[in-house]
């Protein structure tokens, strides 16, 4: 394969890598009530929270995680501070006292 094949392979793919980290909305650029009004609209979804970090959040009442996995409270940075929202999460065991 010619060298300039290999380079405009490569290039096509940073480009790709790049627009597609580009899609996920960023909490940090969004209200906390644009951001819960997005995972409520979708039932779920990806979100940026960092420069290098992301997961996916979930409405709080819901079927979008798996056995045994719940909908656990985290928070995310938003541009009015910090916001709760719902992450798959599996819930911890219950110790009797």
């Amino acid at each position: 394969m010619p060298i300039g094949k290999i380079v405009f392979c490569a290039s096509a793919m940073v480009v790709a890598a790049t627009n597609f980290a580009n899609a996920r909305p960023d909490t940090r650029k969004m209200s906390c009530a644009q951001t819960q009004a997005l995972i409520q609209s979708q039932h779920a979804a990806v979100l940026s929270t960092g420069p290098n970090t992301y997961d996916r959040y979930v409405r709080q009442f819901g079927n979008e995680c798996d056995a045994p996995y719940v909908p656990m409270v985290d928070y995310v940075p938003a541009s009015d501070g910090p916001c709760v929202v719902y992450r798959c999460d599996e819930p911890s065991p219950q110790v009797p006292p």
